[in-house]
């Protein structure tokens, strides 16, 4: 339970990360709060955070079940697989909306992985 408590804390501080990067791609006086657009850079960036946090409330709740029910190792890799992918989505989404998809497709499937193998390890249990 060691790995998937590192890779929440990575994935935690990684989505620190988005938001600070979001928040200074404002800039003083380019997209002044509570305004959301206007800099093309700025939506950017606020839209890897935004669908970063959507994720994640798939991602965390399902990596711990998957550990308790499942398997530790298995829902820390998956976990890992997701963070990998985000860093990679970020840079494509940022560099070109349209490319995002190299991104967000194994990001997508780790969670697709994580959710049936909780599912799994639960209704195993269940039976």
């Amino acid at each position: 339970m060691s790995y998937v408590a590192l890779v929440t804390l990575l994935l935690l501080v990684q989505y620190m990360f988005f938001t600070l990067q979001a928040g200074l791609a404002r800039g003083k006086d380019t997209v002044v709060a509570p305004a959301t657009s206007g800099d093309e850079m700025y939506e950017r960036k606020s839209r890897v955070q935004i669908n970063t946090l959507e994720q994640l409330a798939v991602t965390l709740p399902a990596m711990w079940v998957c550990a308790h029910y499942f398997r530790a190792d298995v829902a820390a890799l998956l976990g890992l697989v997701f963070f990998i992918s985000r860093f990679a989505y970020s840079a494509l989404y940022i560099k070109n909306p349209k490319s995002r998809a190299p991104g967000f497709i194994p990001g997508f499937f780790s969670n697709v992985a994580l959710v049936l193998c909780a599912a799994f390890g639960v209704i195993s249990q269940i039976i």
